[in-house]
C-alpha cells in the first residue's frame, strides 16, 4: 500500500521516569491495550520548573509516578493535547496535587453535529469533564527556564487536538496525530478525516527533527514518515473506492475486503476509519449516499 513501516519494538518501564533528551523525561502509564500500545506516554519538559504533557488516565499509580518524577521541582503548567480518556483525566488530579494550571486543548467537542438518527460511535471515549484553566490556540506559547512549548493545531483525531513544539530541541510532541507504532484512529463524529489529512499536510511544512508521540517510541524521520503516512491514507481511500466500484455498498462489506486477517479487537476501529474515509469522499464528491453519511449507510460511486 505504501512504504509505511511501523516500529513495534518500543519497550519502556511502566510508571518510571526515563530521560529521553536533555530537556525531556517520559513516563509511560500502565494502560496498555490494542488502542494504546504499551500505554500513554506522559512527558516532563524542563528542569527545576517544568511542564507535564498529557498526565494520562485517571490512575493512581501513574499519578504517583508523575509526582515522584517532579519531586523537588515546580510544575508550572499541566499541558493537555486532546480529550480522550487515556490522555486528559489525570490532569485534574495532578492539578489538585501541584496547584499548577491546566492549559492546552479546549473542552471536548465533536468535529460536526450528529445527523438525524445518528448515534455517537465515539461516546465514552471523550473526556467531557475536561475544563482547562487556559485554552491554547495556534502559536500560543508557554515558557520555563530554558524551554518553550508552542501550540500547533492538528485537528482530525479529535476536533480539539493540539501538538506542541519544543523549539530548543526541534521537537514536536505529536500526541495521537502521528505515531511510529500505528496509524491513528479517526472516528466520526468526534474525528474528521478531512481535517486529519489537512493536519498531516500542515506538518509537512515544518522542520521538526523528531516527534515524541502519545503512544510508543519516537518518529525519528518525521518528513519521510509523513509522506508515507499520507500515501498510506490515499491508498486506503483508493481501495475503498475500488470496493464501491466492485459493488460493495456498506462498511460491513468493505472492511473485510480492505483489512484482510484483521484481529477481532480491531474490527470496530477499522469500521470507524472506513467511515471517516467515506465521509471525506462524499464531501469531496467522489462517493455518494442518501442524506448525511452514516456508519450503517449505503454508499455508491459518485
Amino acid at each position: 500500500m505504501s512504504d509505511l513501516a511501523f516500529d513495534l519494538d518500543f519497550s519502556a518501564p511502566t510508571d518510571h521516569a526515563v530521560q529521553i533528551s536533555p530537556l525531556v523525561r517520559r513516563i509511560v502509564a500502565g494502560n496498555a491495550s490494542p488502542f494504546t500500545f504499551t500505554g500513554t506516554c506522559s512527558y516532563v519538559v524542563g528542569r527545576g520548573t517544568v511542564a507535564v504533557i498529557d498526565p494520562g488516565p485517571a490512575d493512581q499509580a501513574h499519578l504517583d509516578a508523575l509526582i515522584a518524577a517532579v519531586s523537588g521541582e515546580t510544575v508550572s503548567h499541566i499541558v493537555v493535547t486532546h480529550t480522550h480518556r487515556d490522555h486528559s483525566p489525570g490532569a485534574r488530579a495532578l492539578r489538585e496535587a501541584t496547584g499548577a494550571p491546566i492549559v492546552g486543548c479546549s473542552p471536548h467537542r465533536a468535529a460536526r453535529q450528529l445527523s438525524d438518527g445518528e448515534a455517537n460511535t465515539m461516546e465514552g471515549s471523550g473526556d467531557v469533564e475536561h475544563r482547562p484553566d487556559e485554552e491554547m490556540r495556534e502559536g500560543d506559547t508557554i515558557t520555563g527556564p530554558g524551554w518553550s512549548l508552542a501550540a500547533v493545531e492538528t485537528p482530525g483525531h479529535t476536533a480539539n487536538h493540539l501538538a506542541f513544539a519544543l523549539a530548543e530541541e526541534e521537537t514536536l510532541f505529536s500526541a495521537d496525530h502521528v505515531m511510529a507504532w500505528s496509524t491513528t484512529i479517526v472516528g466520526p463524529p468526534d474525528g474528521s478525516m478531512t481535517a486529519f489529512m489537512a493536519s498531516l499536510e500542515k506538518l509537512r511544512g515544518r522542520s521538526d527533527r523528531i516527534y515524541w508521540p502519545g503512544h510508543g517510541g519516537p518518529v525519528t524521520e518525521p518528513q519521510r514518515f509523513l509522506r508515507a503516512l499520507i500515501g498510506h491514507r490515499r491508498a486506503r481511500e483508493a481501495s475503498i473506492l475500488g470496493r464501491l466500484a466492485a459493488g460493495d455498498r456498506t462498511i460491513a462489506e468493505i472492511v473485510p475486503a480492505i483489512y484482510p486477517a484483521l484481529k477481532p479487537a480491531l474490527i470496530r476501529a477499522a469500521g470507524l476509519s472506513t467511515f471517516a474515509h467515506l465521509e471525506d469522499l462524499v464531501t469531496r464528491g467522489l462517493a455518494r449516499t442518501e442524506g448525511a453519511p452514516q456508519l450503517d449507510g449505503i454508499y455508491e460511486p459518485a
